[in-house]
């Protein structure tokens, strides 16, 4: 009894210590989460203080990087297109002018959206294909560089359109481009898609091309034409036809494109596009016996300079990938859409109504773009967050600025954005800012609200860096998985 009466009263009167130790140790745990739960940004490196794309443009020519386990996976060499034009850059000037576009391509595609989910036919002319991702840009999109019929094209990659294309001649009316033109005359390899066959009614079903099979003036038309109009009056028109292309080691036959004959657009020196949407007459659809349906690609931080990869077929590298369904939605049938369930500022969970809805992830769209309601509870939490630096005017639709010119390192809180299945998009430190200014004296959080709480969110580029991002079109899933993309 002397042990517990003498115990008892040592136990009470340090009751008050103990509380008070417990309530630091949880302070200090706090503490510790926090740092967790940020990451550390040099602000000075990066590539916007150049004045010149550090790489001749011969040297962005895609190589295949690994050839994959089994014969049927490649991976090929995929550069930002900013670095391989060899020409004086004033990073400034094209960063600003990267926003406005890509707020006009992002208006564009919601009403070309809202034009597919209608019920109505009304200018159908000006909506023939879903709008392309990042056309419009003359910076902030990526490359690849393939063989068609024996000759090196230089192809914008999008997720968001369907049919591959590039600028052959005889041209009618062409942008400027690096390297000649598609020339099918000289190649034995190159046929014309009849109009009355049945792939070009696979483009008529797949696209919502008009049928224009029925010629004009009492002439007959053979060619199977198409045309893809853009919000902001880029175009491309032409014919299809089939040719071979070379992914790498993989040579695929047959392979249907579409052979421009007027274009116009800021599409940056490029041969054209390379579709990779879910139509039947996208590059994933057509090679589908080849690669089973499966693409992943892995976009570099562009201010290291360096090229990432896009691979075609099982990718088996990435050890920890996390899976989403893809949802399915007839009506906007060529996106690749995700179920968002949720996100994170620095481990702090964000709450709005507009989670659990649909949003598109895209390859070509720059900045992430979110219903109001989500985008003002990221906001609110990054503020109450990343405090003690000089705020700065916003620009264009980017309105959550700073100056930090004079930090060499800044810690901010991790962006999370959640998927059903628990799937984890982990924004890579440097997707967080958005340099308008490359000195610095003008960084804003590179995330920006949609005008209406219904229009449908876009994943952008550039948060997908630093991610391995896998398309599963077979088992209808998305796969990511952090990944060191610079090569």
């Amino acid at each position: 009894m002397s042990k517990k009466a003498t115990f008892l009263p040592l136990n009470l009167s340090l009751s008050p210590f103990l509380l008070l130790l417990l309530y630091l140790l949880t302070l200090s745990a706090v503490v510790v989460h926090g740092v967790q739960e940020k990451k550390i940004l040099s602000v000075h490196n990066n590539i916007w203080s150049l004045t010149k794309s550090n790489e001749p443009s011969s040297s962005c020519l895609s190589h295949n990087l690994a050839k994959g386990r089994e014969s049927s996976s490649t991976t090929l060499g995929m550069k930002h297109r900013g670095l391989c034009s060899g020409k004086t850059i004033d990073w400034g000037k094209k960063l600003r002018r990267a926003l406005t576009l890509d707020n006009l391509r992002v208006q564009s595609l919601q009403l070309r959206i809202k034009s597919m989910s209608s019920t109505t036919t009304d200018s159908i002319s000006e909506t023939q294909l879903p709008l392309t991702s990042g056309v419009k840009l003359e910076t902030l999109n990526y490359i690849i560089t393939v063989e068609l019929g024996g000759k090196n094209m230089t192809l914008i990659v999008d997720t968001g359109s369907d049919l591959t294309w590039v600028q052959c001649q005889p041209c009618k009316s062409c942008y400027n481009q690096q390297g000649p033109l598609y020339d099918p005359s000289v190649s034995s390899s190159y046929k014309t898609v009849l109009c009355n066959s049945s792939t070009c009614q696979d483009l008529v079903a797949a696209t919502s091309n008009l049928d224009r099979c029925g010629g004009s003036n009492g002439v007959e038309k053979t060619t199977c034409d198409y045309v893809v109009s853009y919000g902001d009056g880029s175009y491309t028109r032409g014919d299809l036809g089939s040719e071979s292309i070379q992914l790498g080691d993989t040579k695929v036959e047959n392979f249907v494109f579409g052979c421009g004959r007027s274009n116009k657009g800021l599409f940056g020196g490029a041969s054209g596009l390379m579709g990779l949407g879910r139509s039947s007459v996208s590059l994933v659809y057509q090679t589908m016996k080849t690669f089973n349906g499966v693409f992943s690609y892995c976009l570099p931080s562009l201010e290291d300079g360096a090229s990432g990869s896009l691979s075609f077929g099982d990718y088996k590298n990435s050890t920890s990938v996390s899976y989403t369904p893809l949802v399915q939605n007839p009506q906007l049938r060529s996106f690749y859409i995700l179920n968002l369930t949720g996100a994170t500022i620095g481990g702090v969970e964000l709450e709005s109504p507009s989670f659990g809805r649909g949003i598109i992830i895209d390859s070509g769209t720059v900045i992430t773009r979110l219903p109001p309601s989500i985008y003002k509870a990221v906001k609110t939490e990054f503020l109450k967050q990343f405090t003690g630096f000089s705020s700065a005017p916003g620009y264009s639709i980017l309105d959550t600025c700073f100056n930090l010119t004079s930090y060499e390192d800044v810690s901010i809180p991790t962006i999370k954005m959640i998927f059903q299945g628990d799937a984890v998009l982990e924004v890579d430190v440097t997707g967080v800012f958005y340099y308008v200014n490359p000195d610095a004296s003008l960084v804003c959080l590179a995330f920006a609200s949609l005008s209406y709480e219904n229009e449908v969110g876009i994943i952008g580029n550039y948060q997908q860096k630093n991610q391995r991002v896998i398309y599963d079109t077979k088992q209808e899933k998305l796969g990511i998985a952090g990944e060191n993309c610079s090569i």
